[in-house]
């Protein structure tokens, strides 16, 4: 059991909701048991905290191994905070990055577990929704599992870029959509074309529960163009 996901549920949750009111909906539509991929807009560093809040289970991420290899004291307390709100790093060795973390999340979704993830592949630079990265896709098809569409609201107002801690005022939450069903494509998980169309698909839904505006651009590249350097050319399914 997660020691955060437990601290969070005896002693932050009782503090989140009586100070910020999130207001939360659609929990009903997450399984209480078994596997299920719920894939979430990504607008702040909050989202660790509210996400998971209303719901009874423990949400498991992928995250870069570089979360947990830094050194000294800050170097552990980034490996004991990102262990503790569920992150699970991606083991590169034998593939690429894209690979490892597909089959780091069958792994995970293989467990019996919730696996969250951001299709955006960042933080959004502003409170806008970006182009989906088509990983989510091959994951959906090839694990077969539920996939439940997730939208953070006021995350962004609530603990923009820069701002250190929570601000108060504001009533953040997460909405959680009705599962989504991709039957139809099972089999086509290498079709760029079924990719794409999934990843569309999914950030739709992830548009019509969130209300937010929608870039059909990657987030990363407008994040290197706001801070004055020349985006990268960004892959897909990285």
């Amino acid at each position: 059991m997660l020691w955060f996901w437990i601290l969070l549920r005896i002693i932050l949750s009782p503090i989140m909701y009586l100070v910020w009111r999130p207001q939360n909906s659609g929990m009903r539509n997450v399984p209480k048991r078994g596997p299920a991929l719920l894939v979430s807009n990504h607008l702040s560093f909050a989202d660790h905290f509210f996400g998971p809040l209303p719901l009874l289970r423990p949400i498991f991420f992928i995250g870069k191994q570089d979360y947990f290899t830094g050194r000294g004291l800050k170097g552990l307390v980034s490996k004991a905070f990102f262990t503790g709100v569920g992150v699970v790093p991606v083991d590169r060795t034998g593939g690429t990055a894209a690979e490892a973390a597909l089959q780091t999340g069958l792994r995970i979704l293989g467990e019996g577990k919730l696996l969250g993830i951001y299709p955006e592949g960042t933080r959004a630079p502003d409170n806008r929704l970006y182009r989906g990265k088509t990983g989510v896709a091959r994951l959906a098809l090839k694990s077969r599992v539920p996939v439940i569409p997730m939208a953070m609201i006021n995350t962004f107002e609530l603990m923009p870029p820069g701002q250190p801690y929570p601000r108060l005022g504001i009533r953040p939450g997460v909405r959680f959509g009705e599962p989504l069903d991709f039957s139809r494509f099972y089999g086509k998980e290498d079709d760029r074309e079924v990719l794409r169309e999934v990843t569309d698909e999914i950030m739709r839904a992830i548009r019509k529960l969130s209300g937010q505006e929608y870039v059909d651009r990657y987030a990363a590249e407008v994040k290197a163009e706001m801070a004055g350097k020349t985006p990268r050319p960004v892959s897909d399914d990285e």
